[in-house]
């Protein structure tokens, strides 16, 4: 039986819920915050029901509190007043969700019952990770908590045995690789290979021996007998990834071997039996390209069986914060540093960015920043010129006094000098973020007579 633990000062709510829920749940209560962190401590919490008004305490800190030190307990965040604005920011600070007072009890174990299939859903994806050994497969790099991508794994666990072909979808950088590598490796194929083939990177007239293989003889400098792509697959999965890229008439080569499932290397006449898995990526719209006639549509319904959608990361901005400290992780172990993690206004210029480049642009962005700071956190003047130009600074350091009557000319030079300053002398980022030339940022500093 699922463990739930409620937080409340008020001692009526306490007993009503513990009595409502006991049936279900095993039930701690408590109306003391410390003492309810020492119960999820010490005993296997799976939900917490916490009340956002707790006296001197300020609930929003306590959820803060629970979701860094424990972050696989579900809380629920309870409030007697409705505020539209706690509500959101609970949910920000990473609650599960929301239920006002008075509570409703059919309301409420509805909405434990969708949470405790969501933490067993996170639990699968924790279990997906560990399927394989490090040498073998590594889940590493997918790191997230956002419902989108828990859609995702959801799919994957529900199609991952079934020998349909199944198209991956998104954005270059979202990493459609590494879900190719999930289905695969958590499949009952996880012993065969899995065998990709970037369509985009292998011209045209290399790319069927590529796949195929040959005899030797097949062609002038067939030396020797190779085997293809297909054939190295066999019994495994193949991934033709960026397949959007392919050519028209390798498309329907590629499709004559999806229908037989056979094929026949180079210089060969007899045909190899083909017991693989299809999967294809590609970070086009193939209904567009087929409307272009880029791509075939019969190979495109023979394809997209299954589609997995990879959402782009600016859809899914709560998983930046994990990202972030997942790559910072990982890079300060790299490159033997102790940072020790990133300043508010640098987390603020992380989650504001739209990244065109997706989880990979993050990613390269915390490898810079912790392969060139100095420092123990991380700051604004770690972070690229692009994070910063449309984001609203705050805090005592970025108010610069500015007087009635004062000359433009002066204001102009307290900006630009202050901007200096606070990035640190670095004239690329000073000039982005002011919105100049570096040469226009060169000129006033000299003019300032600026070393």
């Amino acid at each position: 039986m699922n463990r739930v633990l409620i937080i409340d000062d008020e001692p009526s709510i306490l007993t009503a819920l513990k009595f409502a829920l006991e049936d279900d749940f095993e039930v701690d209560i408590t109306a003391n915050v410390h003492e309810g962190l020492e119960i999820i401590k010490n005993k296997d919490i799976d939900i917490v029901l916490l009340d956002l008004y707790l006296g001197e305490y300020d609930g929003l800190e306590v959820l803060g509190i629970i979701r860094m030190s424990y972050p696989g307990v579900i809380v629920i965040a309870m409030t007697a007043y409705g505020s539209i604005e706690s509500s959101v920011e609970a949910i920000q600070r990473g609650a599960y969700y929301y239920i006002t007072k008075p509570i409703d009890i059919n309301s409420l174990k509805i909405l434990m019952k969708k949470a405790l299939d969501y933490k067993n859903l996170s639990q699968e994806v924790e279990d997906l990770k560990r399927d394989k050994s490090q040498e073998e497969f590594s889940m590493s790099e997918i790191v997230s908590t956002s419902k989108a991508m828990m859609n995702v794994f959801d799919v994957i666990s529900r199609v991952k045995d079934l020998d349909i072909n199944v198209l991956i979808s998104g954005e270059s950088g979202t990493g459609k690789e590494l879900i190719a590598k999930a289905i695969h490796y958590t499949s009952k194929r996880k012993d065969k290979p899995l065998v990709s083939v970037n369509c985009a990177a292998i011209p045209y007239n290399l790319l069927e021996s590529e796949l195929f293989g040959y005899e030797k003889g097949a062609f002038t400098g067939a030396n020797q007998k190779m085997k293809g792509k297909f054939e190295l697959a066999n019994g495994g999965t193949l991934l033709l990834d960026e397949i959007g890229d392919m050519d028209i008439g390798m498309q329907a080569k590629i499709l004559r071997v999806l229908e037989e499932r056979k094929i026949t290397p180079l210089g060969s006449e007899t045909p190899i039996p083909l017991d693989i898995r299809f999967l294809a990526a590609t970070n086009l719209n193939l209904e567009s390209e087929v409307e272009k006639g880029n791509f075939r549509e019969d190979l495109l319904f023979r394809l997209k069986v299954i589609t997995i959608e990879v959402p782009p990361l600016r859809s899914r901005k709560e998983d930046i914060p994990v990202l972030t400290q997942h790559f910072l992780n990982k890079y300060s172990k790299e490159f033997n540093k102790e940072i020790q993690g990133v300043l508010p206004s640098a987390a603020e210029a992380l989650e504001s960015y739209d990244y065109p480049g997706n989880i990979r642009e993050l990613k390269n962005i915390i490898q810079r920043a912790v392969a060139l700071t100095n420092n123990e956190f991380i700051g604004l003047q770690d972070l690229p010129a692009e994070l910063l130009s449309n984001l609203e600074l705050k805090g005592d350091r970025d108010c610069i006094p500015i007087y009635i009557g004062e000359k433009l000319e002066d204001v102009e030079k307290k900006v630009i000098l202050e901007t200096y300053d606070f990035f640190q002398n670095n004239k690329r980022k000073t000039a982005k973020t002011l919105g100049i030339s570096e040469r226009s940022l060169y000129n006033k500093l000299n003019e300032y007579e600026v070393d």
